[in-house]
């Protein structure tokens, strides 16, 4: 007699986000960055869908480590205007399947926080790699959720609890330091991202901007730059120049960074050729590809790679089956 299928798992945004350990999911996200590089990940290219009106992507990422028992597939959608109805950003799910039978084993309904959280322990992994050593102020560019779930995880790699947060908007700046400051930091608000940049030796851009939010010419000598916000066709984070200005480049995956991160308007004008960038796998396994002496500017492109999902699919389903 055939065996009955079995029922997938289905777990809720709220148990989904209970179960994240942040220590343990950095290390293991930087694990799989290392996999990645190494060739041990099955990653196909993003796919994605665009809308204007209104404006909003929609991202599907797949994959599945060689030997594992899964894979996985994240659906996430962003759309920027929903703040303004008072209705979350994002959007999303992660479905898990068996690599032995094609059966779907589990249902991570985690309205996309997965997707967040897995983004914010990537800053927190290229920054503990690239960042200087010392760290007076982390500079924060943009008010939505990154903006405050990366310095959540800074503060397991960096002790400076001290931000400059820039945001357009005056009212949501004021909100999102308000959050910032229960969570125990000092929190300056600036009236530009020019400030930002020229005030902080880490910075962290975190939004859906579609041009630069500050000139190269801002960032001090030293400084470490994490962009997570150009993750489309079309947005941009970084004037392009301070690609020619850094010593070091470091991309999550060099082939979608060159496709659509920060990474490709700089090397469409120029600034930067393919052959002065290291991914961030390579960088974790091999440190001295990385930042070599402090008066270095360094700079994280990070678009977010299907392994980051599939490490925080896995983290979540053995975490809940442990308890």
């Amino acid at each position: 007699m055939a065996e009955s299928l079995p029922q997938p798992f289905v777990v809720s945004a709220e148990d989904c986000e209970r179960a994240v350990s942040v220590p343990e999911l950095i290390e293991e996200i930087a694990q799989g960055f290392i996999a990645y590089t190494a060739g041990r990940v099955v990653v196909p290219p993003v796919g994605y869908l665009g809308f204007t009106e209104p404006p909003g992507d929609v991202h599907l990422k797949y994959g599945y480590v060689k030997g594992g028992d899964v894979f996985v597939i994240k659906v996430a959608a962003g759309f920027p205007q929903n703040s303004a109805r008072g209705l979350p950003t994002g959007d999303g799910c992660m479905l898990v399947f068996s690599s032995h039978t094609g059966f779907l084993t589990a249902v991570l309904l985690d309205r996309s926080r997965l997707t967040d959280l897995r983004t914010a322990a990537a800053g927190a992994v290229a920054a503990r790699a690239l960042a200087p050593k010392v760290i007076s102020r982390i500079g924060i560019i943009g008010t939505g959720v990154q903006a405050r779930l990366q310095p959540l995880m800074l503060m397991h790699v960096t002790a400076c609890r001290e931000i400059a947060l820039y945001g357009r908007s005056a009212e949501r700046a004021a909100a999102c330091a308000g959050d910032l400051e229960t969570m125990g930091f000092r929190v300056a608000v600036m009236t530009s991202a020019e400030s930002v940049a020229a005030s902080s030796e880490l910075i962290v851009t975190a939004t859906a901007s579609h041009s630069a939010h500050f000139r190269a010419s801002a960032v001090k000598p030293g400084t470490h730059i994490t962009g997570v916000g150009a993750d489309s066709p079309g947005k941009q984070e970084l004037d392009a120049a301070l690609f020619a200005r850094a010593e070091v480049v470091v991309a999550d995956s060099i082939a979608q960074c060159a496709d659509h991160g920060d990474l490709a308007p700089a090397l469409a004008s120029g600034a930067i050729t393919l052959d002065r960038v290291r991914e961030l796998g390579a960088v974790l396994a091999k440190p001295t590809l990385g930042r070599t002496s402090e008066d270095q500017i360094s700079i994280a492109d990070l678009t977010g790679v299907a392994v980051q999902d599939i490490v925080i699919a896995g983290h979540v389903l053995r975490r809940l089956a442990a308890a």
